[in-house]
């Protein structure tokens, strides 16, 4: 089914209000055929709207009154297995639908707000194939420095990022990558997103205090060769995760951080020796998620409509990537006589210009010279600044390799890539 149909049918469904649970389908339906990551289902002082996150970007797609709001809250709540009559405090649940051959699990949490409860639902989809690491868009150096890192037998990766930039896919493709018959690699998630054949996966349940740091510790007793820690929340868990790569295991974790070199002065703070982090790090990942440009109907960006300012720092990113890079990673006419593009809009991206994501990485490595700068207590800039005189590929860098290469608008990457004065 097209989606505009179904959105159609959607809003005469909430129109007549007289069939929740075909409404609740198509709720979940149009989900689906939009490729959306998350449906929203938010009342407000005067009516409920229906909001979806599609390519990271969240849009309303239609508004319904609010007499029906409790009865589409009931149905989602029954297919969670969760309390109907509990609507006092947060609850999370799961369920799983099968649309069009595919099998999806919803996860399921609800928030009591002033004007009753609101429902978020994240899709994944049980059947979409984990993408292997050469697909991800980690290029050249970066792939070099992913590749060296993952192959050692000890030592902590962490990849950060804000919420839904890919961290979690990039670690599974890892971990798929790394899972052969003679490697024990075990999970500690929140909640098991993609189920690994071959990986002993588990589900921490801090309600009943198996957290992280439990787990991890726990973790430690079955014989592994490789850790995957789903997120670096305290320092109970970052300490016991370090001892672990000291003592011969592979620690896979992700931070939230903005990018490489903060998530260092993060560790720091939360009261970590600052000679432990040369000693058990292998690479420092950050990453976004940016919008892919429609190839069907992308123009070209004249330069003259490019703000000087963003020209000025285009330059200078240029300027600071070794040849090297740029010759493997850009044609040499793109970068005699530079050409962006822009979204225009058509049929096959429903009129949005971008259809897809593009991963935008930076990767630092732990550098002579970085290391005296994490030792004396150097500041998350200047730790930057000097990764990159030691050849690393900041976010902005690479996201405007990808522009030029006709990935992305620059536009998405001064929006989602954080640009660092170099």
């Amino acid at each position: 089914m097209e989606t505009k149909k179904v959105l159609e049918e959607l809003k005469d469904l909430v129109y007549k209000g007289d069939n929740v649970q075909k409404i609740c389908d198509y709720i979940i339906l149009w989900a689906v055929l939009s490729g959306s990551s998350d449906i929203h289902v938010e009342p407000l002082s005067s009516y409920v709207r229906l909001r979806y996150r599609v390519d990271g970007e969240l849009s309303e797609i239609l508004e319904y009154q609010s007499f029906l709001h409790q009865w589409i809250i009931a149905r989602f709540k029954i297919l969670s297995d969760l309390k109907i009559d509990e609507t006092r405090i947060p609850q999370d649940g799961r369920l799983s639908k099968t649309i069009d051959w595919k099998s999806l699990d919803l996860r399921v949490s609800t928030l009591p707000t002033v004007h009753g409860e609101k429902i978020v639902m994240r899709i994944v989809d049980k059947s979409k194939k984990i993408p292997e690491l050469k697909n991800l868009g980690i290029e050249w150096r970066n792939n070099d420095l992913v590749q060296k890192a993952i192959a050692l037998p000890n030592g902590v990766i962490l990849t950060s990022g804000p919420t839904w930039s890919g961290k979690s896919t990039t670690l599974y493709s890892m971990l798929t990558l790394l899972n052969k018959p003679g490697v024990n690699i075990m999970t500690l998630e929140d909640p098991v997103e993609n189920q690994v054949d071959g990986v002993s996966q588990s589900q921490v349940k801090p309600d009943i205090w198996y957290s992280f740091a439990y787990g991890l510790r726990t973790a430690l007793r079955q014989d592994p060769d490789i850790i995957m820690v789903w997120e670096m929340r305290d320092k109970e868990t970052v300490d016991i995760a370090i001892e672990a790569s000291l003592t011969w295991h592979l620690v896979l974790s992700t931070i939230h951080t903005n990018n490489a070199s903060e998530t260092i002065t993060r560790v720091l703070n939360m009261w970590v020796q600052p000679f432990l982090i040369p000693a058990s790090f292998n690479i420092v990942i950050a990453q976004r998620l940016v919008k892919k440009l429609c190839d069907n109907c992308k123009e070209k960006l004249p330069l003259s409509e490019v703000w000087e300012a963003t020209l000025k720092n285009i330059k200078n990113a240029i300027k600071i990537t070794s040849q090297e890079e740029l010759a493997k990673r850009i044609w040499a006419d793109k970068l005699k006589s530079p050409v962006f593009y822009r979204p225009k809009g058509c049929d096959t991206c429903d009129g949005n210009g971008y259809k897809g994501r593009v991963w935008v990485y930076e990767v630092l490595e732990i550098t002579p010279w970085v290391k005296e700068m994490v030792l004396s207590g150097q500041s998350a800039f200047n730790i930057n600044r000097q990764a990159v005189k030691d050849g690393m590929i900041s976010l902005e860098q690479d996201g405007i390799m990808k522009a030029l290469c006709g990935y992305t608008s620059l536009e998405e990457v001064y929006r989602v890539a954080k640009t660092q004065n170099t």
